[in-house]
Protein backbone atom coordinates (compact mmCIF):
# COMPACT_ATOMS: atom_id res chain seq x y z
CA UNK A 1 0.00 0.00 0.00
CA UNK A 2 1.39 3.41 -0.89
CA UNK A 3 1.78 5.94 1.90
CA UNK A 4 3.14 8.97 0.06
CA UNK A 5 1.75 12.45 0.70
CA UNK A 6 -0.05 12.38 -2.63
CA UNK A 7 -2.42 9.67 -1.48
CA UNK A 8 -3.15 6.06 -2.27
CA UNK A 9 -3.59 6.66 -5.98
CA UNK A 10 -1.02 9.26 -7.03
CA UNK A 11 -2.49 9.78 -10.49
CA UNK A 12 -5.72 11.03 -8.87
CA UNK A 13 -3.86 13.96 -7.33
CA UNK A 14 -2.08 15.19 -10.45
CA UNK A 15 -4.52 15.71 -13.36
CA UNK A 16 -3.45 12.72 -15.46
CA UNK A 17 -4.54 12.07 -18.99
CA UNK A 18 -7.79 10.13 -19.15
CA UNK A 19 -7.02 6.43 -19.44
CA UNK A 20 -8.49 4.66 -22.42
CA UNK A 21 -10.87 1.75 -21.95
CA UNK A 22 -7.96 -0.60 -22.60
CA UNK A 23 -5.67 1.01 -20.01
CA UNK A 24 -4.93 -1.25 -17.06
CA UNK A 25 -6.27 -0.03 -13.71
CA UNK A 26 -5.08 -1.56 -10.48
CA UNK A 27 -8.25 -2.14 -8.44
CA UNK A 28 -6.11 -2.42 -5.34
CA UNK A 29 -5.37 1.32 -5.67
CA UNK A 30 -9.03 2.40 -5.85
CA UNK A 31 -10.74 3.59 -2.64
CA UNK A 32 -14.19 2.59 -3.92
CA UNK A 33 -13.04 -0.99 -4.41
CA UNK A 34 -11.77 -1.19 -0.83
CA UNK A 35 -14.89 0.50 0.55
CA UNK A 36 -17.07 -2.07 -1.22
CA UNK A 37 -14.93 -4.90 0.15
CA UNK A 38 -14.97 -3.42 3.65
CA UNK A 39 -18.78 -3.23 3.47
CA UNK A 40 -18.91 -6.93 2.52
CA UNK A 41 -16.59 -7.78 5.40
CA UNK A 42 -18.50 -5.61 7.89
CA UNK A 43 -21.81 -7.26 6.98
CA UNK A 44 -20.26 -10.74 7.23
CA UNK A 45 -18.79 -9.99 10.67
CA UNK A 46 -22.08 -8.47 11.86
CA UNK A 47 -24.03 -11.52 10.71
CA UNK A 48 -21.52 -13.89 12.34
CA UNK A 49 -21.77 -12.11 15.67
CA UNK A 50 -25.57 -11.74 15.59
CA UNK A 51 -26.36 -15.09 13.96
CA UNK A 52 -28.47 -16.35 16.85
CA UNK A 53 -30.67 -13.23 16.75
CA UNK A 54 -31.56 -13.26 13.05
CA UNK A 55 -31.13 -9.48 12.68
CA UNK A 56 -29.53 -7.75 9.69
CA UNK A 57 -27.44 -4.59 9.96
CA UNK A 58 -30.26 -2.53 8.40
CA UNK A 59 -32.90 -4.02 10.70
CA UNK A 60 -30.68 -3.29 13.68
CA UNK A 61 -30.20 0.33 12.60
CA UNK A 62 -33.93 0.82 12.06
CA UNK A 63 -34.90 -0.77 15.37
CA UNK A 64 -32.24 1.19 17.26
CA UNK A 65 -33.44 4.51 15.81
CA UNK A 66 -37.10 3.65 16.50
CA UNK A 67 -36.14 2.75 20.06
CA UNK A 68 -34.16 5.97 20.50
CA UNK A 69 -36.85 8.15 18.93
CA UNK A 70 -40.29 6.78 19.85
CA UNK A 71 -43.00 8.08 17.53
CA UNK A 72 -40.66 8.64 14.58
CA UNK A 73 -42.37 8.44 11.21
CA UNK A 74 -41.16 6.09 8.46
CA UNK A 75 -39.96 8.89 6.17
CA UNK A 76 -37.80 10.39 8.94
CA UNK A 77 -36.53 6.92 9.85
CA UNK A 78 -35.50 6.38 6.23
CA UNK A 79 -33.57 9.68 6.18
CA UNK A 80 -32.00 8.90 9.56
CA UNK A 81 -30.40 5.68 8.35
CA UNK A 82 -29.84 6.59 4.69
CA UNK A 83 -32.44 4.33 3.06
CA UNK A 84 -35.14 5.06 0.52
CA UNK A 85 -38.69 5.05 1.87
CA UNK A 86 -39.78 1.91 0.02
CA UNK A 87 -36.86 -0.08 1.42
CA UNK A 88 -37.51 1.17 4.95
CA UNK A 89 -41.17 0.18 4.59
CA UNK A 90 -40.10 -3.42 3.95
CA UNK A 91 -37.71 -3.34 6.90
CA UNK A 92 -40.46 -2.01 9.17
CA UNK A 93 -42.85 -4.68 7.83
CA UNK A 94 -40.39 -7.38 8.91
CA UNK A 95 -39.78 -5.80 12.32
CA UNK A 96 -43.51 -5.42 12.87
CA UNK A 97 -44.17 -9.03 11.84
CA UNK A 98 -41.68 -10.12 14.49
CA UNK A 99 -43.46 -8.01 17.11
CA UNK A 100 -40.48 -5.68 17.59
CA UNK A 101 -42.10 -2.43 16.45
CA UNK A 102 -45.62 -1.18 16.11
CA UNK A 103 -47.10 1.34 13.71
CA UNK A 104 -49.74 3.81 14.77
CA UNK A 105 -51.51 6.39 12.67
CA UNK A 106 -50.46 9.96 13.40
CA UNK A 107 -53.19 11.96 15.11
CA UNK A 108 -52.29 14.88 12.80
CA UNK A 109 -52.22 12.97 9.50
CA UNK A 110 -53.79 9.53 9.18
CA UNK A 111 -51.52 8.73 6.20
CA UNK A 112 -48.41 9.01 8.38
CA UNK A 113 -47.37 5.99 10.42
CA UNK A 114 -45.56 6.60 13.69
CA UNK A 115 -43.24 3.88 14.94
CA UNK A 116 -42.44 2.72 18.44
CA UNK A 117 -40.42 -0.20 19.73
CA UNK A 118 -42.50 -2.75 21.60
CA UNK A 119 -41.45 -4.18 24.94
CA UNK A 120 -40.30 -7.24 22.97
CA UNK A 121 -38.33 -4.93 20.63
CA UNK A 122 -36.55 -3.27 23.55
CA UNK A 123 -35.74 -6.68 25.06
CA UNK A 124 -34.49 -7.87 21.67
CA UNK A 125 -32.21 -4.83 21.33
CA UNK A 126 -30.74 -5.49 24.76
CA UNK A 127 -29.86 -9.01 23.55
CA UNK A 128 -28.46 -7.85 20.18
CA UNK A 129 -26.34 -4.89 21.31
CA UNK A 130 -23.47 -6.91 22.85
CA UNK A 131 -23.10 -8.93 19.64
CA UNK A 132 -23.31 -5.77 17.51
CA UNK A 133 -20.58 -4.15 19.62
CA UNK A 134 -18.36 -7.23 19.25
CA UNK A 135 -18.83 -6.94 15.48
CA UNK A 136 -17.74 -3.29 15.54
CA UNK A 137 -14.69 -4.20 17.60
CA UNK A 138 -13.78 -7.00 15.17
CA UNK A 139 -14.11 -4.66 12.18
CA UNK A 140 -11.65 -2.20 13.73
CA UNK A 141 -9.38 -4.83 15.34
CA UNK A 142 -6.71 -4.76 12.59
CA UNK A 143 -6.08 -1.07 13.34
CA UNK A 144 -3.92 -0.06 16.28
CA UNK A 145 -6.13 1.41 19.03
CA UNK A 146 -4.50 4.82 18.55
CA UNK A 147 -5.65 4.91 14.89
CA UNK A 148 -9.29 3.83 15.34
CA UNK A 149 -10.65 7.27 16.25
CA UNK A 150 -8.74 8.82 13.37
CA UNK A 151 -10.14 6.20 10.96
CA UNK A 152 -13.69 6.83 12.21
CA UNK A 153 -13.20 10.60 11.88
CA UNK A 154 -11.99 10.20 8.29
CA UNK A 155 -14.81 7.77 7.49
CA UNK A 156 -17.44 10.20 8.84
CA UNK A 157 -15.81 13.01 6.81
CA UNK A 158 -16.11 11.00 3.59
CA UNK A 159 -19.70 9.97 4.29
CA UNK A 160 -20.77 13.49 5.30
CA UNK A 161 -19.03 15.21 2.39
CA UNK A 162 -20.50 12.76 -0.13
CA UNK A 163 -23.92 12.33 1.50
CA UNK A 164 -25.86 14.29 -1.13
CA UNK A 165 -24.46 12.04 -3.86
CA UNK A 166 -26.30 9.06 -2.36
CA UNK A 167 -29.54 7.74 -3.82
CA UNK A 168 -30.91 8.04 -0.27
CA UNK A 169 -29.06 10.82 1.54
CA UNK A 170 -29.26 10.63 5.30
CA UNK A 171 -30.31 13.52 7.45
CA UNK A 172 -30.22 14.21 11.14
CA UNK A 173 -33.10 15.99 12.83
Amino acid sequence: MKTSDEGLYPSMCAAPARPSAASPIDLDELPGHHIRRLHQIAVAIFLQETESTGVTPVQFAALQVVNDRPGIDQRTLARSIGLDTSTVAGVVDRLEARGLVQRNASPDDRRVRLLTATAEGRKYLAEVVPAMLRAQERILAPLPRAERKQFMRMLRTLVTANNELSRAPSATD
